[in-house]
């Protein structure tokens, strides 16, 4: 009979305070299994806890650990556990819905009002998350990983998700419309502001799964932009300029209307610069994006992806960043573009990631992206170059994954 035993943890209790500490875990309980955790990706989140104690209106108010992009080995079994056993290997998918609501009885278990997010602040008294070496979690909630997929993909199955499910809710071109505009002359192209891991991962999918004729991922780092094009996968990059010396900006105290005004001219600039990077290298011609995913939450990209978009198209709002923008309403709403928002991903997504790492279409992908593992024990450091984006040795940091044996 499996007993309570005692696990390693890195635990936050406050800004850039973490802590290795040992914590008892017991024995899984009803159908409640025990997961020895091996793989676990830092997410944005993860590093907004962890360098300010808080992630937006979510404050730490007491220690708690971070961590909910994870991968382990199922160690025991509770009495009520009929689809897992001792050694499955298992992506865990940590937010806990209430399943009662109308929203999760519609499958949008994502926006339950009552959901419990492992590794949030959310809630009090905190769900802990899972940079730990033994974590016990609702069966229901593991999803078996193939032999073929490694701990690190077990890893990215939560990134993945985010992104599967920003695919589906945009709706992407049917072979059919595809086909339609390329009778008439006309491309179906796609727009990826930001190389980071989710933008990557998006790009990735887009690439492997959809229709479109072109695919431009878009960013102000030209060594994440290497990385997407060393994927093999026919993406375009566009370098975004941090600036127009010919056109600089107004001074800070300059009047808001004028800070406006050349926001919404820089972006139209930009959208022009990507327009033009989709039509590069041959190829049917666009006059703009069918769909832009944005994975930075800046305003400036958000700006440009309405700009960029073509009539009739969507931009998909998937960066978390500035929580007030200014956004040329008009220009989306004259040429019908919709504007979808996107928060983590609902009941298909896990399973749809999973088969499509399976697939082994993703195996550079996952080489590309994953560029940092660390242990446990170097959780410190983990973070730090999370934050900092780029390691000792200048090299870009996309996706930092802390492992245990």
């Amino acid at each position: 009979m499996t007993t309570e035993t005692s696990a390693t943890a890195l635990v936050l209790h406050g800004a850039k305070d973490l802590r290795l500490e040992k914590r008892s875990v017991p024995a899984p309980t009803g159908a409640d299994v025990q997961v020895a955790v091996q793989a676990t990706g830092l997410c944005g989140s993860d590093l907004h806890y962890y360098s300010h104690g808080r992630n937006g209106d979510f404050v730490v108010r007491e220690p708690m650990c971070l961590g909910h992009e994870s991968a382990g080995t199922v160690m025991a079994v509770g009495p009520d556990v009929t689809n897992l056993k001792v050694g499955d290997r298992v992506a865990l998918e940590v937010g806990l819905p209430c399943r009662k609501c109308a929203l999760c009885q519609q499958g949008r278990y994502n926006i339950c009002t009552s959901m419990q997010f492992r590794s949030s602040a959310k809630v009090f008294p905190h769900l802990d998350g899972t940079l730990m070496e033994r974590t016990n979690h609702p069966a229901a909630m593991c999803h078996p990983l193939p032999d073929n997929v490694s701990n690190a993909g077990g890893a990215l199955v939560e990134p993945l998700a985010v992104c599967l499910h920003a695919v589906r809710r945009s709706h992407p071109p049917t072979k059919e419309e595809v086909e339609i505009a390329r009778s008439a002359g006309e491309g179906t192209a796609a727009l990826v502001f930001g190389a980071g891991a989710i933008g990557l991962l998006i790009a990735s999918a887009l690439a492997t799964s959809q229709n479109f004729t072109s695919i431009v991922v878009a960013d102000i780092d030209a060594s994440r932009l290497e990385i997407a094009t060393s994927l093999g996968l026919g993406l375009k990059t566009a370098l975004i300029p941090r600036g127009d010396p010919a056109n600089p900006p107004p001074p800070k105290d300059a009047p808001h209307a004028d800070q406006t005004t050349y926001a919404l001219q820089n972006a139209q600039r930009v959208a022009a610069t990507l327009t033009e990077a989709a039509n590069a290298a041959g190829g049917p011609a666009v006059a703009g994006f069918s769909r832009v995913y944005d994975c930075t939450g800046v305003p400036a990209c958000v700006q440009a992806g309405i700009y960029a978009s073509a009539p009739g198209g969507v931009l998909v709002q998937i960066g978390m960043g500035n929580p007030i923008q200014t956004l040329p309403v008009g220009a989306a709403a004259l040429r019908e573009v919709d504007i979808i928002g996107v928060f983590r991903y609902d009941g298909t997504a896990y399973p749809a990631a999973i088969a499509l790492l399976a697939s082994g279409k993703l195996k550079t992908v996952e080489d590309k992206v994953v560029t940092h593992r660390l242990s446990l024990e170097e959780g410190e450091r983990a973070f730090t170059l999370a934050g900092k984006g780029v390691d000792e040795s200048g090299n870009p940091v996309v996706k930092v994954i802390i492992e245990s044996k």
